[in-house]
């Protein structure tokens, strides 16, 4: 197998390539004058089982443009099937009609890399499941619950007393795959959004009162929905609320947000790479997700399952 990488998250490519021990393949990802975007593969890829790796983080239109210029060069070097691992799916939150005359981009992105040329699909906490539907090809979704609930177990003491509460009903089963493996309780935020990246807390369902919080959520992107739901936690009896993501987009003054609000921490997978603002933010910890996508690639190219992961 060969591993090609993108320029979105270049560490953690080079974090999966050393530990699968396998080298990245030789590529050049230039732009000419006008952003356009030229790709050469500087390697023989003839026959082989390739797997690019590129998240469709912010830039989020450039990054996925040069997803689909590799994966062409790629199938024009006679590759044998092409993976495309996204650790981050962009444009994973317009899964749906929000209303009259609105686009489904998922499900066109979805067909971008189609006809492309991908034969095959890997990404981590999918907005939501149903996208998985919007391919003709294979496609896996990894669920970071198993590395996120490992770093809670390792850095929460007297993991009784802790409370993991989702932002909004529709992350309850996601929240819920943490507290299982905590074996520890589930409480839930009733989130009102009154537009785009804006929402505020109706209710708490569930006690609270004098419990260590934990949100758990698949993205955090302008910061509101988890602030917002840390001091509602808080205002209701919490003695302390962190946060665990999935994928840190964190746009804007997100991480003026965080620092500046009530939580105690907030930890996220490298999924997407740290923005350079939030080099010196205390309150941002990251947990690489390298070892996943590295098993997930062995297993894939090995035909082996990628299911057992998550026993």
């Amino acid at each position: 197998m060969k591993l090609l990488a993108g320029n979105s998250n270049r560490a953690l490519a080079e974090s999966v390539a050393a530990h699968l021990d396998v080298p990245l393949c030789r590529a050049t990802v230039k732009r000419f004058a006008d952003n356009e975007i030229f790709v050469t593969i500087d390697e023989n890829v003839r026959g082989e089982d390739v797997f690019v790796l590129q998240s469709t983080s912010y830039p989020a239109n450039d990054n996925l443009m040069e997803l689909l210029i590799c994966i062409d060069a790629l199938k024009r070097a006679s590759a044998k099937r092409i993976t495309a691992v996204m650790p981050y799916f962009g444009y994973a939150r317009q899964d749906r009609k929000t209303g009259g005359r609105t686009p489904i981009s998922a499900k066109l992105v979805a067909n971008l890399l189609e006809r492309a040329g991908a034969d095959r699909v890997l990404t981590m906490d999918l907005h939501s499941g149903q996208i998985q539907g919007f391919f003709d090809i294979p496609t896996d979704n990894l669920v970071s619950a198993p590395i996120l609930a490992a770093d809670i177990k390792e850095n929460y003491e007297k993991p009784g007393d802790l409370l993991i509460v989702s932002p909004d009903v529709g992350g309850v089963v996601r929240a819920l795959a943490v507290a299982s493996r905590l074996n520890a309780d589930l409480a839930i935020v009733d989130k009102r959004r009154s537009g785009p990246g804006k929402s505020e807390v109706a209710n708490i369902i569930g006690d609270v009162s004098g419990r260590r919080c934990i949100l758990f959520d698949d993205i955090i992107d302008g910061g509101g929905t988890l602030c917002n739901a840390a001091q509602a936690l808080l205002d209701n009896g919490a003695t302390e609320v962190s946060a665990y993501v999935s994928h840190g987009v964190l746009s804007g003054a997100a991480v003026d947000r965080v620092n500046a609000s009530i939580l105690k921490e907030l930890v996220m997978t490298d999924s997407v790479p740290p923005p350079e603002h939030a080099a010196n933010a205390g309150k941002l910890r990251y947990v690489s997700c390298d070892k996943l996508l590295g098993e997930a690639i062995r297993r894939i190219a090995n035909e082996e399952s990628v299911s057992k992961l998550f026993d």
